[in-house]
């Protein structure tokens, strides 16, 4: 038998992920086309008094679809014998056929288990080839209907709209990356992209600018929420004389439900100031009706306001661009001053600025994108210009979002980076101050820490030597308090009680080194003050400083119970009472446990050294 090389079997299995992906592209517009179709003929059906048998029914399903894509229509049966271009396209059918491109283009170029992952080029060509030919398929089949396409928008925008689907499908597959950029492109953008700093603006400026459309496209959904609610009684009169049947009726309400973002855009528009058309010689706009409207009897455009000058309820519609216009300064405040981190990584006033007048930018790219899909030609006599002019709208936009957003986003910043202490800058109060300060507020406190336990240790001391005695041996529990020898006579002044006084007792070094936190807290700041910080003491910056260093080996050095300390060789021995005179062997400092209570006088003759109590002695 011949054995495939494994160079074979490589390009055998990228030719059968091509196909893979050419047939999920066919598959993706069928199931586009098959649902609409699905549609059209339930209304047909329906209908008691159809126009065409099921092929008409067939093609002008096909015709809607390919009007879903962009593409224009136009009917040749009109009253005057002349075609007329149909070319308002319903934003809501659009979501079917670019939801099911993306998705045929993110399946084919996502990697399978078991098989490598298809090139991603590739699979764009190839979910893209394979739409396309259902779209013409569609297209000659819709020739001969009522609503047939017009050849010149199948290449734009039908192709753009469908590469653009497949092509944000495989960008979603690789993880939505910014970059690197293709090697044609020009050095300064590769070089630019590369850089984390250019991607976050990136980021920043795409981030704002959507919010700024939704927010425009919301308050015209309301604008036009709030005109059909006064005219109500219009748009009720508009659907009930435009179908008598029930079925009729429902495929009215499914023409109107697709156009509801057409009529948020027309209402964003007519908020931003330039208004729409409502045929040659007419335009609404908030300052008024110029001129004679040919408006369709249709449920929707009953909320164009009427004829005549505007009220004041009309020049509220203002409110609406004002509003998209604080939403790209706000979301754009958020990255340049996050309350997360100190004032240094916050922008700069320039920077700010700059990122603002991008995103009122892109918005204004994106409103004017979207407004001239929203209108189009529905005749060739009064009724050729319909809808918002984009390239009004687009102008309008920018100049309302950069007007009042980048003085909005400076105020916004420095109100954000305004004095520490509030509550939302209260976890870093010290990042932004300059190192020669952080320094100086790090040696201050040390020296306040030392200070505050050289004061409780010696008030410590001075307690245990009024009120240290010796420990009995039926009290083993007794505090180790008490020093050496004669430590209850310690108040004549001797050497041995400076030594006591100056040894603090082990069993008080939780109580000395507690004291030694709070007296480094300041004086006056106790538990019950307001702006009592518990580990205030404790900066996080200069923690390792050899100030704080020093300070925290004083403050263990004097609260280990002298295990650290350094006491003269012959002072306590010479005060202690119980300890022989003799000359022989080393002088035992009493320590603070007060091992001299127990110490036997022949150890102490022989030179060996006390036995500790808390020890069993020796087995005889």
């Amino acid at each position: 038998m011949t054995q495939r090389s494994p160079k074979a079997t490589a390009e055998r299995n990228r030719t059968l992920d091509l196909a893979s992906a050419l047939v999920r592209g066919a598959v993706a517009a069928g199931l586009g086309l098959g649902s609409l179709t699905v549609l059209v003929m339930v209304v047909w059906i329906s209908s008691p008094y159809p126009d065409s048998g099921p092929g008409g029914a067939l093609r002008a399903a096909a015709g809607v679809w390919l009007l879903a894509h962009g593409a224009g229509l136009v009917r040749p049966d009109t009253l005057s014998g002349v075609p007329a271009p149909v070319s308002v396209v319903p934003l809501l059918l659009v979501l079917g056929p670019v939801w099911l491109a993306h998705r045929a283009a993110r399946d084919a170029a996502e990697p399978e288990e078991g098989r490598p992952r298809p090139s991603r080029a590739g699979a764009f060509c190839a979910v893209t080839a394979g739409y396309l030919l259902v779209v013409a398929g569609a297209a000659a089949c819709a020739r001969g209907g009522s609503l047939r396409p017009d050849p010149d928008t199948l290449v734009f925008p039908v192709a753009l709209v469908v590469a653009g689907a497949a092509a944000a499908g495989v960008w979603t597959a690789a993880g939505r990356p910014f970059g690197p950029l293709p090697s044609w492109s020009p050095l300064v953008l590769q070089e630019a992209v590369a850089r984390t700093l250019f991607r976050d603006r990136a980021e920043a400026v795409c981030r704002s600018a959507a919010v700024g459309v939704t927010v425009l496209l919301g308050g015209g959904a309301l604008l036009v929420a709030v005109a059909l609610g006064r005219n109500a009684e219009a748009a009720q009169d508009a659907f009930l004389g435009l179908a008598g049947d029930w079925s009729g009726r429902f495929a009215v309400l499914l023409l109107a439900a697709s156009l509801v973002p057409n009529a948020a855009l027309w209402g964003a528009a007519y908020g931003l100031g330039p208004g729409f058309s409502l045929g040659t010689g007419a335009t609404a706009t908030p300052l008024g009706l110029d001129g004679t409207p040919a408006v369709p009897h249709f449920p929707l455009l009953a909320a164009v306001p009427d004829q005549g000058p505007g009220s004041l309820l009309n020049g509220a519609a203002l409110a609406v661009p004002v509003a998209a216009a604080l939403a790209v300064a706000w979301f754009t405040a958020r990255r340049a001053a996050p309350t997360d981190a100190p004032r240094a990584q916050a922008w700069s006033t320039r920077e700010t600025v700059r990122v603002t007048l991008l995103a009122a930018l892109g918005c204004a790219a994106g409103t004017a994108l979207l407004t001239a899909v929203a209108g189009g030609p529905l005749g060739t006599g009064a009724l050729r210009e319909f809808g918002p002019v984009w390239w009004l709208a687009g102008p309008a936009a920018l100049a309302w979002t950069a007007g009042i957003g980048v003085p909005a986003v400076l105020l916004l910043r420095l109100w954000r980076l305004r004095i520490p202490g509030w509550a939302w800058r209260r976890d870093v109060p010290e990042a932004d101050e300059p190192p020669a300060t952080a320094r100086a507020m790090a040696t201050a406190r040390a020296a306040t820490t030392v200070a505050a336990v050289q004061a409780e240790t010696g008030e410590k001391a001075e307690a245990e030597a009024v009120i240290g005695r010796r420990r009995r041996w039926w009290a083993p529990w007794r505090g180790r308090g008490g020093a050496s020898g004669a430590a209850g006579d310690a108040a004549s002044g001797g050497t041995g009680a400076a030594a006591a006084s100056s040894v603090p007792a082990p069993g008080a070094a939780p109580d000395a080194a507690s004291g030694a936190l709070v007296g480094a807290i300041g004086s006056g700041a106790g538990r019950g003050d307001a702006g009592f910080e518990p580990y205030d003491f404790l900066p996080t910056d200069p923690w390792h400083e050899k100030d704080f260093r020093e300070a925290r080996w004083a403050s263990l050095k004097r609260g280990s119970g002298g295990l650290m300390a350094d006491f003269p060789a012959d002072a306590d021995h010479a005060a202690d009472p119980v300890a022989p005179a003799g000359p022989t062997g080393p002088a035992v400092p009493a320590g603070p446990a007060g091992p001299a209570d127990f110490a036997d006088p022949a150890d102490s003759a022989a030179g060996r050294p006390a036995p500790d109590p808390d020890r069993p002695g020796p087995t005889p």
